[in-house]
């Protein structure tokens, strides 16, 4: 829950959208966070705590963290 915890507070600087994620097929979604927006700092360390970046989509995601 922590590293959850942590990997949320990193997106809350980059915007506080109403309804920040989706979670579909075991995967949870970031929306309205474009990755574009987010520093390459704070990319490597979401990426440490099991968030990538779906290019097609333009948005973070993590099989981690998602539904069962």
């Amino acid at each position: 829950m922590q590293n959850l915890i942590k990997a949320l507070q990193i997106f809350l600087k980059y915007g506080n959208p109403e309804f920040p994620t989706i979670c579909e097929h075991d995967t949870l979604y970031i929306t309205e966070i474009h990755p574009s927006k987010v520093s390459e700092e704070d990319k490597k360390e979401l990426k440490e705590l099991g968030f990538h970046i779906n290019e097609t989509l333009d948005q973070f995601y993590s099989f981690k963290y998602g539904s069962a």
